[in-house]
């Protein structure tokens, strides 16, 4: 026999008291910031051009053309690492296709302080103007005894600009090599580290700069090839991809795009 303290809920009653707690942790969730980091498209710069005034490319000790057309390289914009994300800020950012939620830890190494994270980005672009430099140099068969390029771009961290830095040097010594210019006059964005060898790496982030990309008028996106499943999936429209494994193959597919012959594609 059961007694009034023992005998069973009914689901009615059942759904309405385990809703309780339920209701409570949501509400809870809504107000304390959660473990996430949440991204959107970001800034583009034509390497081409000027930044804040100053050029983004300037070379000493050798001759350089007049380009025309654009390279931009591209970036996301994340919150920071000491942002107080909330649940609201995560479902609107699963839901959209210009944002992406990220573990907060996936996007910034734990521990970190934000200065020390701004050091690290900072290191990080260093190393890879360098390595731009380098590969762009060796591609000319010029040696950085004899020419001097230095790189100037406030504001933005990381080494995903290092393919772009490289093609906008040799298209501010060489063009494409028959007297023209590398970008056709397109306008071409792209992202992907380098090494001072010329090989293409992955950055991350592809589907939220090939967006950035087209906002700002890119109608080619040089994706490194090991992320073009990502780049296609939300590619927007109007925006060719052209997949990239090394600088002289991206300035191959350059010059066989301003011919009007094959191109790679993802």
């Amino acid at each position: 026999m059961l007694n009034r303290l023992s005998r069973p809920i009914s689901r009615p009653k059942a759904l309405a008291i385990s809703a309780v707690p339920f209701v409570a942790l949501l509400a809870v969730a809504s107000v304390s910031p959660l473990p996430f980091a949440v991204a959107q498209p970001g800034t583009t710069t034509d390497v081409l051009g000027k930044n804040k005034g100053k050029p983004v490319i300037t070379v000493k000790g050798a001759p350089t053309r007049e380009t025309d057309g654009q390279l931009r390289m591209t970036t996301i914009l994340a919150t920071g690492p000491d942002a107080d994300v909330r649940l609201g800020e995560v479902l609107d950012g699963w839901f959209r296709d210009d944002r992406a939620v990220m573990p907060r830890d996936a996007v910034y190494p734990s521990g970190e302080s934000t200065k020390e994270i701004e050091q690290h980005n900072a290191a990080e672009m260093t190393k890879s103007q360098n390595s731009a430099v380098q590969a762009a140099l060796n591609h000319l068969d010029k040696s950085p005894d004899d020419v001097q390029v230095d790189l100037e771009l406030a504001d933005v961290g990381g080494p995903s600009a290092g393919l772009l830095f490289s093609l906008g040097i040799v298209d501010k010594l060489d063009g494409n090599g028959s007297g023209g210019d590398l970008t056709g006059g397109r306008t071409i964005a792209g992202t992907g580290t380098i090494t001072g060898s010329g090989k293409v790496g992955p950055v991350g982030g592809v589907a939220l700069k090939t967006q950035a990309a087209r906002r700002d008028g890119a109608t080619v996106f040089l994706v490194p090839k090991a992320e073009c499943a990502d780049a296609e999936a939300h590619r927007p429209e109007g925006l060719r991809l052209i997949p990239v494994t090394t600088l002289a193959a991206t300035i191959d597919s350059l010059r066989a795009l301003e011919k009007g012959a094959k191109v790679p594609s993802c």
